[in-house]
C-alpha cells in the first residue's frame, strides 16, 4: 500500500491492442456485454512483509516507529510470521492463483556480512506452502524497509546502498528462481521516495539520488533474474496517481522501462473533488484514507495510460482495494463487495477494449500495519490488532464477493456498477481524456 503523501509537483521524483490504444478508439460500446476472464487470468491477493509479519527486526521502519512519530505502535502486526499457514489456506480457499508476499531484507541480513539461515528457512516454507496450495508466489524484494545497519550508512543517500542491496537480493533470487515466481523488485518506487521524505530518510535534495539508485538496482537485479530464468516475469509496480501520474511516476518509468516484462499498476483513489489535487492516502491536513474519493472506473484509465505507453506489454493490477475506518461501515455506505464487483466490471471493460490485462491482486488478504496506523482497514479478513489478543481473522463481505467473482471469471452479463461513473476529466488529467471514454 502506498504512503500518506500527496505527490503533485514531485518532479524529482498488448500487441493486439496497439492500434486501438494508439488511436484512442474504444473497441467496446455501451450496451455490449463484457466477456468474463478465462481460466488463465491471474486472480490474486497481496500483502507485504513488514506490514504483516510481526517480530520486526532492526530496520529503518522499526526505528521510525520507536521514535514515537507514528499513530500506533507496531506490536506484532497481524503476526503472519506465526500464522502464515492459516493465511495461505484462507487465500487458497478463495480460489486465487497468485499470493504476493514480501521478502524482508532486514530479516535476512541482520548485519552487513551475516545472513540468517533461519530467516531464509521461514521464507522457504512460506513459498513452498503457497506452491503446494496451488498458487504462484509473487515475491516483492523491497517494500520500503531496509536493515538498521543500512540506515546507519545513510540508507538510499549512501553511494554503497545499491551494492549492499544487490548483495542480499542476489541471494534471494538464486534461492527462489526455481520456484518461478512473479517478481516485483521495488514496491511503488516513487511512493517509496515519498515515504523516505516523510520519515526523514532523505532530504528533498537527495530525492533524485534515491530515484537513480532504485533504477540502477532494479535494472541490475532484472538481469540477474533473467540469467537464471530467461522466461521470468519481472516488474516494479507503479502506484498510479490520478491527475498527476506523469509528474510522479514517469521519471522512474523512463529509467526502468526497458526492463519491465509486464506493467504492474496499483490504483486506489481519484483526485479530491473540490481542488483536483491528487489524493494519496490522507496527507497531513487532508482527509483520512477512508474519506478519500473512490471511483473504481479510474482503474480503467490507469490501465489505459500504460497500455498506450507500452502496447507490447501485458498489464497486471498488483494492488487495489477499499479502506474502511477500523472495520466500520464507510460514511458513503460503499461496501467492499460493491467495490470489488465494480472494479472487476471495469477490468472486464478494459479487456474488452483491447487492453492485455492478465491479473488482479486484491490488497490485502488481511488487515495490516498501514505505515503508522491500524485504523485504515483494507483486508478481506479484518484483524483488530489493538483490541484482540487472539488476532482473529474475521471475514468481511469481500470474501464471499471475491470468491464468487473468481469462480465466475468476473461480473455477470448485464451488470452495471453500484457507483455511477463520472467523466474521465473528473478523475484524470484532461490531456489523458478523450471523447470515447467509457463513462
Amino acid at each position: 500500500m502506498r504512503t500518506r503523501t500527496q505527490w503533485r509537483g514531485l518532479a524529482a521524483l498488448s500487441a493486439a491492442a496497439a492500434l486501438l490504444m494508439a488511436s484512442g478508439v474504444s473497441a467496446a460500446h455501451p450496451g455490449e456485454e463484457w466477456p468474463a476472464f478465462g481460466a488463465d487470468f491471474l486472480w490474486g491477493v497481496a500483502s507485504s512483509g513488514f506490514q504483516s509479519e510481526g517480530r520486526a527486526p532492526d530496520s529503518n521502519w522499526s526505528r521510525y516507529i520507536a521514535s514515537g512519530a507514528t499513530a500506533d505502535p507496531y506490536r506484532d502486526s497481524v503476526d503472519f510470521a506465526r500464522r502464515y499457514i492459516g493465511d495461505i489456506d484462507l487465500a487458497a480457499r478463495l480460489g486465487v492463483r497468485v499470493y504476493r508476499v514480501g521478502i524482508e531484507w532486514a530479516r535476512l541480513q541482520p548485519a552487513p556480512y551475516a545472513w540468517d539461515e533461519a530467516a531464509f528457512g521461514f521464507y522457504d516454507d512460506v513459498i513452498a506452502r503457497i506452491v503446494a496450495a496451488g498458487m504462484r508466489p509473487m515475491l516483492t524484494l523491497d517494500h520500503w524497509v531496509y536493515p538498521g545497519w543500512a540506515s546507519d550508512r545513510g540508507g538510499w543517500r549512501d553511494p554503497g546502498m545499491v551494492a549492499d542491496w544487490l548483495a542480499n537480493m542476489r541471494k534471494v533470487v538464486h534461492r527462489y528462481a526455481s520456484r518461478d515466481p512473479l517478481w516485483v523488485t521495488f514496491n511503488e518506487p516513487a511512493a517509496y521516495v515519498g515515504t523516505e521524505l516523510r520519515t526523514g530518510g532523505i532530504s528533498v535534495e537527495e530525492a533524485p539520488v534515491m530515484v537513480e539508485h532504485i533504477a540502477r538496482a532494479h535494472n541490475e537485479i532484472y538481469d540477474v533474474i533473467h540469467r537464471l530464468r530467461p522466461d521470468a516475469l519481472v516488474t516494479s509496480n507503479l502506484g498510479y496517481v490520478a491527475g498527476a501520474e506523469r509528474e510522479v511516476n514517469q521519471p522512474i518509468v523512463d529509467r526502468i522501462s526497458a526492463k519491465l516484462d509486464f506493467i504492474g499498476v496499483d490504483y486506489y483513489f481519484a483526485p479530491l473533488p473540490r481542488t483536483g489535487e491528487s489524493a494519496q492516502g490522507g496527507a497531513s491536513g487532508g482527509p483520512p484514507m477512508w474519506g478519500l474519493p473512490v471511483h473504481p472506473e479510474g482503474i480503467y484509465y490507469a490501465l489505459r495510460h500504460y497500455a498506450r505507453q507500452f502496447p507490447d506489454r501485458p498489464l497486471y493490477v498488483v494492488e487495489n482495494g477499499l479502506p474502511t475506518e477500523n472495520g466500520q461501515v464507510r460514511p458513503d455506505g460503499y461496501t467492499r463487495a460493491d467495490h470489488l464487483r465494480d472494479t472487476v466490471y471495469w477490468l472486464q471493460r478494459a479487456k474488452a477494449d483491447g487492453m492485455n490485462v492478465i491479473g488482479y491482486n486484491y490488497w490485502s488478504l488481511t488487515d495490516n500495519y498501514e505505515w503508522g496506523s491500524y485504523a485504515p482497514r483494507f483486508g478481506l479478513y479484518t484483524v483488530d490488532v489493538l483490541t484482540d489478543a487472539a488476532l482473529a481473522r474475521r471475514p468481511t463481505d469481500g470474501v464471499d464477493a471475491y470468491g464468487r467473482l473468481i469462480r465466475a471469471g468476473g461480473v455477470a452479463s448485464g451488470y452495471r456498477p453500484t457507483r455511477v461513473p463520472v467523466p474521465c476529466v473528473q478523475i484524470d488529467a484532461p490531456e489523458a481524456c478523450t471523447g470515447d471514454d467509457p463513462a
